[in-house]
């Protein structure tokens, strides 16, 4: 992978109930949150890793689609 260009897959997340978070979390010696979005039942969100995102943390059920396949994200059992 070239270095200069990092994330070019898309990851798919489809919020399956409301109050569904993001969390972008840092590249680098320090890994810290630096982005959070909350969607509700139906919201898609389409994210990449990047120079600055290394890890994408997901809160609550959604359907989390990539080139793998589909991975189901499950949230605290209510």
């Amino acid at each position: 992978m070239n270095q200069d260009y990092i994330g070019d897959d898309y990851i798919v997340i489809k919020a399956l109930e409301n109050g569904v978070t993001i969390i972008g979390l840092t590249r680098g010696q320090d890994t810290k949150f630096h982005h959070t979005e909350k969607l509700d039942k139906g919201e898609i969100l389409l994210v990449q890793f990047t120079a600055h995102t290394s890890a994408i943390k997901i809160r609550g059920n959604a359907e989390v689609m990539h080139r793998y396949g589909m991975t189901l994200a499950e949230g605290p059992k209510k």
